[in-house]
This record gives structure tokens, sequence and C-alpha cells, in this order.
């Protein structure tokens, strides 16, 4: 059996504060920000208030949240794994963990030569 690796995990703060958001907003997403109004923050949206076009690319599914970033961006990103955590601040102004004390950041590392032999065989997947 083929072993395999994800683009993204989560770390336990990250799944305490993602489990909250769930349980007053319902079913939810992330979006890497670009940059723009809160720097390059990963946003968390109510799912279907976000719109994703073919500009965008599913980084993967994590605490089973879809993770999504522009295309352009993930270029960039494309091979460091990345891991989603929850420190205290101030969220995204956008982002619904603003108001909470707590706030998403993005971990990253660099792919072991495994995880990129794999990952690279398996593309993620853009957006229609």
């Amino acid at each position: 059996m083929e072993k395999t690796f994800t683009r993204i995990d989560t770390t336990e703060a990250a799944d305490t504060l993602i489990d909250s958001l769930k349980e007053k907003y319902g079913e939810i997403i992330f979006h890497q920000s670009g940059g723009c109004c809160d720097g390059s923050a990963p946003m968390c949206y109510p799912k279907g208030e976000f719109y994703l076009g073919g500009s965008d690319v599913e980084v993967g599914i994590t605490h089973g949240i879809h993770f999504y970033m522009g295309a352009s961006q993930f270029s960039y990103w494309e091979h460091t794994h990345l891991t989603l955590d929850a420190i205290p601040g101030n969220g995204g102004q956008f982002s619904l963990e603003n108001g909470t004390g707590m706030r998403f950041i993005i971990r990253s590392r660099l792919y072991s030569d495994e995880e990129w032999a794999y990952l690279s065989q398996h593309p993620a997947k853009h957006c229609e």
C-alpha cells in the first residue's frame, strides 16, 4: 500500500477554535488570503459565503474543513507543508475568529523528498 501525505494539517489549538466556530456558524471553509486587507492570513468563512473560482486551489481538507488558496499564491507555497495553528490575538477583520481572542496563523516547512515525490504525483485540485 502506498504511503500518503497531506499538504495541510492542524494543531490542537486550531482544532479547538475550529470546533467552536463550527458550533456557532455551521460548516466553514478556509481561504489563505493573498495579502490584501488582512495581509497573508488564513481566513475562515461560513461555507457558501466566499466565492471560489478557477483561480483558486483546494490545498486539502484538515479537521474536516476544506482549505483553499489562490492559484498564484499556491505556486509560491506548493513546495511547503502547511500547518494551521491558532494563537492569542485578533483574527482577520473578515475572518470568523475575529473577536474570539484567538487568531489563525500558518506555519510552514519544506516537504521531505519522499513527501514531494508523492505530492508531485497527486496535484492539488483547481476549483471550477
